[in-house]
């Protein structure tokens, strides 16, 4: 049998660290499915279709694949027959809200469970928002990303 994780996010853009915990997901996981969220409260600064477009890009691995959703998160682990949520926490600051997230959905789907991972120590600090933030003021993020998500950074932001 085959165990299903997904890890869901924004990924706008996708970072070293999130390729961290993707990688390391597939640890208890036979198969990770990324799974891009449509936030409509969150205007990114990639489409739907660049963020998936580049997580294939960055995390080439026959056991992730990648895919977009909209609605509930349960709904979607359901549908790929996923046992587990996977999520990151950098902070005490965001376990807050991450636990939160983690009992709802506990409520809605009993048997989906959450696993918190902590990126790598040289990576905890690193954020999406961080990296748009530097690439728009023409900083060096290539320590932080893909070069693919390097240069799709500097495209959007040479405009």
């Amino acid at each position: 049998m085959t165990r299903v994780a997904v890890y869901p996010g924004s990924f706008d853009p996708v970072t070293k660290g999130h390729e961290d915990l993707i990688r390391r997901s597939l640890a208890f996981a036979d198969q990770v499915i990324v799974a891009v969220a449509m936030n409509p409260g969150k205007p990114p600064l990639f489409t739907l279709e660049e963020r998936v477009a580049l997580l294939q890009e960055a995390v080439r691995d026959r056991a992730v694949s990648v895919r977009s959703f909209d609605g509930l998160l349960v709904e979607f682990a359901r549908s790929v027959g996923a046992a587990l949520i996977v999520r990151g926490l950098r902070a005490v600051s965001d376990f807050e809200y991450e636990f939160q997230m983690a009992l709802m959905n506990r409520t809605l789907a009993p048997r989906l469970e959450t696993v918190f991972l902590m990126p790598a120590f040289d990576l905890t600090y690193l954020s999406s928002s961080l990296v748009r933030e530097v690439a728009r003021f023409g900083g060096d993020v290539s320590a932080l990303v893909h070069p693919a998500v390097q240069e799709a950074l500097r495209k959007k932001f040479a405009r």
